[in-house]
């Protein structure tokens, strides 16, 4: 399974990162010490291995060495284990490792004992449901870094019927339309006289404060 994916811990969250890697077309082999939650995907995965991942014994005889990344996805209540088994991927040479973290000191315990990068599910959910309470409009949300967002939101009643150049978005509040999804498509950026419809959505890059001053336009 060289250049592929493994993930340890198949509770809920990591059966749905396993899950959705199949469907992205992935290949991969999921792990739990306990055989009921390795048996509810094995027909789903590639492969399925019921191992204690803390044994290096166990580690050894799995290869994970061959992957391209493996998630060490278990919950909070096995904080510990999750610590000693990204230590011991580290120690193995494991190229790309994501560990989840369940607060602030885990992840930055994990990131000490080697983990590449770090994830914290309920936080990021906690985060992107206060965006969308306060600011409905804004449908989905990327931050290419601190100070730039990619945006996809609803067309203010005010642009309709509106070019690109009348609206003038980049000197009046300085973002930039990338696209518009009209219907079941994302149209290429807007060209002079293109006009915007109603039931538009702008995909837009800009600083997160400029994206919420257009998203209250809405």
């Amino acid at each position: 399974m060289s250049g592929d994916f493994a993930v340890i811990g198949l509770g809920q969250f990591g059966r749905a990162v396993a899950l959705s890697l199949v469907r992205e077309g992935a290949a991969v082999l999921a792990i739990d010490q306990l055989q009921e939650r390795a048996q509810m995907v094995e027909s789903e995965v590639d492969a399925v291995a019921c191992a204690d991942a803390t044994n290096e014994l166990a580690l050894e005889e799995l290869g994970l060495e061959r992957m391209s990344c493996v998630v060490v996805a278990m919950g909070a209540r096995a904080r510990e284990t999750s610590i000693l088994t990204t230590a011991l991927l580290r120690q193995r040479g494991i190229p790309r490792i994501i560990s989840r973290a369940a607060n602030e000191l885990h992840g930055r315990v994990l990131l000490a004992v080697g983990a590449h990068e770090i994830i914290n599910p309920e936080l990021q959910m906690g985060q992107r449901l206060a965006r969308n309470l306060a600011h409905p409009t804004i449908l989905e949300q990327i931050a290419l870094d601190e100070n730039t967002n990619l945006v996809e939101l609803a067309n203010p009643e005010q642009f309709i019927g509106k070019s690109q150049e009348e609206l003038d978005l980049r000197r009046r509040y300085g973002i930039s339309v990338v696209a518009v999804r009209r219907g079941g498509q994302v149209l290429p950026p807007m060209v002079p006289g293109d006009r915007l419809e109603r039931g538009d959505r702008l995909i837009v890059v800009g600083p997160p404060a400029s994206v919420r001053r257009i998203a209250s336009l809405a």
